[in-house]
């Protein structure tokens, strides 16, 4: 078989690898195209644009990849909302207590004014 013809039935394989976006590598490619596996040799000069190609794909393929796999994003964006959420509710536990140190702290007053103006005298700290 001339190397013309194999090497278009290996492009062919490499289109339906793409197609079906399998993973693209040159064993993949081989084997679709119903040769063995290390059948295509970067070495070879016949192979040269074959092997250009294929790794193209498979660059194109990850990247895809990773564009389209919103799952670490997505973790990555509910682990900072979580850690915001536990902070602010920190920060409103904090205030809770300082709100209720203030109300007990103005009642004491009040009542210490309410003393003072009645004319009983308050102990001396």
């Amino acid at each position: 078989m001339s190397a013309k013809i194999q090497t278009e039935q290996y492009f062919a394989a490499l289109e339906r690898l793409k197609a079906r976006r399998a993973v693209i590598s040159n064993d993949a490619v081989a084997m679709e195209a119903g040769k063995g596996r290390g059948s295509i040799k970067s070495s070879r000069p016949a192979h040269a644009a074959l092997v250009a190609a294929i790794e193209e794909a498979a660059k194109a393929q990850r990247a895809f990849a990773v564009t389209a796999d919103p799952v670490p994003g997505l973790r990555a964006e509910v682990d900072e909302l979580t850690r915001r959420l536990d902070q602010s509710l920190e920060r409103e536990v904090a205030l809770l207590h300082e709100l209720y140190d203030l109300r007990s702290r103005t009642k004491a007053l009040g009542e210490e004014n309410l003393r003072l103006k009645m004319g009983r005298l308050v102990p001396v700290k």
